[in-house]
């Protein structure tokens, strides 16, 4: 079972490219992710440790990608890490969206929590105080990092609420209904198009799309829990 030092130590090594593959683990599948979540549920410590490790490179993207000036950057590897574990640990498939939307907003709030303990630990400080420099030489203040979590945040959250009304469209609606719903509000690439114009693509009349969407916007909100977004103005 992976414990936080042997993970901070594998991640290192990859990041360094000391182990002869000089990458990480390959992301996992669909099919995979939820066969391994399901055994690691009926307590199989070998398909969490597999979970974690398929999953470093997400914790590695966000440090890059966000904190790459950050001066001690193995502290961002640790906490980020153990960001990952907790979101392997209590990930459920039910919540309806991958694992990669979840991991990484449970990796940026733990982030976020560390740099919030470290501003209170120095005490009264200003969030216009200088904590880093960006790859420009830019001063990087508490203010920066804390926009970015929370910007991040918002953007994950909005993920998270897309992939989870895709899987209900496959799942809860018939044939019909998903068609309708899909060039409706533009799904799956789709543009969004009013009633009139799902109609003449489809060769029915206005009043059975707005029937139909009707029923199947019903259907949505009973499985989500929530308001589903309405364009009745289209």
């Amino acid at each position: 079972m992976f414990d936080l030092g042997r993970l901070i130590l594998r991640f290192i090594s990859l990041i360094l490219g000391i182990e002869e593959t000089a990458s990480f683990p390959p992301p996992l599948s669909k099919d995979e992710e939820e066969e391994l979540f399901e055994k690691k549920l009926a307590g199989d410590s070998r398909a969490r440790d597999k979970l974690i490790e398929h999953n470093l490179r997400l914790v590695s993207h966000i440090i890059r990608k966000y904190y790459s000036s950050y001066e001690y950057p193995d502290e961002l590897l640790s906490i980020g890490s153990l960001g990952l574990i907790k979101a392997v640990d209590s990930f459920r498939p039910s919540y309806g969206t991958r694992f990669a939307t979840y991991g990484a907003k449970c990796v940026q709030n733990e982030i976020l929590m560390f740099f919030r303990s470290k501003k209170k630990r120095l005490g009264e400080v200003s969030i216009n105080d200088t904590i880093d420099v960006d790859k420009d030489g830019n001063p990087l203040t508490y203010l920066d990092i804390i926009s970015v979590e929370e910007s991040i945040e918002g953007e994950l959250d909005m993920k998270a609420y897309i992939e989870r009304t895709r899987s209900l469209v496959e799942s809860v609606l018939g044939e019909r209904e998903r068609e309708i719903i899909v060039l409706r509000y533009g799904l799956c690439g789709y543009q969004p198009r009013t009633q009139r114009e799902v109609a003449k693509h489809l060769n029915i009349s206005r009043s059975y799309v707005s029937r139909i969407e009707k029923k199947a916007l019903s259907r949505l909100k009973e499985a989500f829990g929530r308001d589903v977004p309405s364009f009745d103005d289209l």
